[in-house]
């Protein structure tokens, strides 16, 4: 069997794959870029100690406990504290000052992975003193991601890095005050989650489930074929309000999206836009 006839059949394999885990347990993976996802599941055939997709796929159909494992091999979960730290210094300057019209503020954090990012929001909108009017709905599809994010643990290596983002990003206080350090670990501040909601929705599949003044999807949809990140913008269009704000990763766009002329730039270079039509 040539190279040709082996790729065909473990793309076959793959397909067979995801429409198993969609239809047995509602996880969609199927409009997930395919060069990406393909390296996650050889990962996952190999970390599962079986020989082929298929026999993978078995394994997932019949043994409750590989699902977990599955999951977390196929979800991206990268992410950093005030990652892409002018993007936040754009929010601070140019988003919070419209924010504060409103007397009470809902965002979404869409695709939060194990929290960085939901906690950074927190810490800004605290320093901006807009945290006590806020609800901030962080989600992703995975249990297991959303468990670590509602933990807020974190290697005490990482802070140095985080702490350069931080003020990078306009922070104003002392980074570390922030956080309780013990051994190699950091637990962010209790405070910090009590305006949180932490729960799963699955953006390939599920629908709207309230109106927000703010969503944010940044890196997500980069890891999405072309219709999957159309049904994504039709998805945050039908849950921003009027004059809402989106913020994207710094490698994603609004163009050519199915509801682009909605939008306009809150500063030109930045992925941060508002609603208005």
């Amino acid at each position: 069997m040539g190279s040709l006839d082996i790729n065909a059949t473990e793309e076959l394999e793959i397909e067979l794959l995801l429409e198993g885990l969609f239809r047995q347990y509602g996880f969609d993976f199927r409009g997930y870029a395919r060069s990406s996802l393909r390296r996650r599941i050889r990962a996952a055939v190999a970390a599962e100690g079986v020989a082929t997709v298929s026999a993978l796929q078995d394994r997932m159909l019949h043994d409750p406990a590989c699902l977990p494992r599955l999951l977390l091999t196929q979800s991206v979960h990268v992410s950093a504290m005030f990652r892409d730290p002018r993007f936040f210094l754009t929010f601070r300057r140019q988003a919070v000052p419209f924010l504060r019209t409103y007397p009470f503020i809902r965002i979404w954090q869409a695709g939060c992975s194990t929290g960085e990012e939901v906690y950074s929001l927190a810490i800004l909108l605290q320093e901006e003193r807009l945290y006590d009017r806020c609800r901030i709905y962080a989600t992703d599809m995975n249990e297991s991601v959303l468990q670590r994010a509602r933990e807020g643990i974190y290697s005490l290596e990482l802070m140095q890095r985080y702490t350069a983002n931080y003020l990078a990003s306009g922070g104003t206080h002392e980074f570390s005050s922030y956080y309780t350090a013990a051994y190699e670990h950091v637990i962010f501040r209790p405070s910090l989650r009590e305006r949180v909601v932490f729960s799963q929705h699955n953006l390939a599949s599920d629908g709207p489930f309230n109106e927000f003044n703010v969503i944010l999807c940044r890196n997500v949809m980069i890891y999405f074929t072309r219709p999957l990140q159309d049904r994504v913008h039709q998805l945050f269009a039908r849950s921003l309000a009027t004059f809402g704000l989106l913020g994207l990763g710094s490698h994603e766009s609004i163009r050519f999206a199915p509801d682009e002329h909605r939008y306009e730039p809150l500063e030109p270079g930045e992925k941060l836009f508002r609603r208005v039509a």
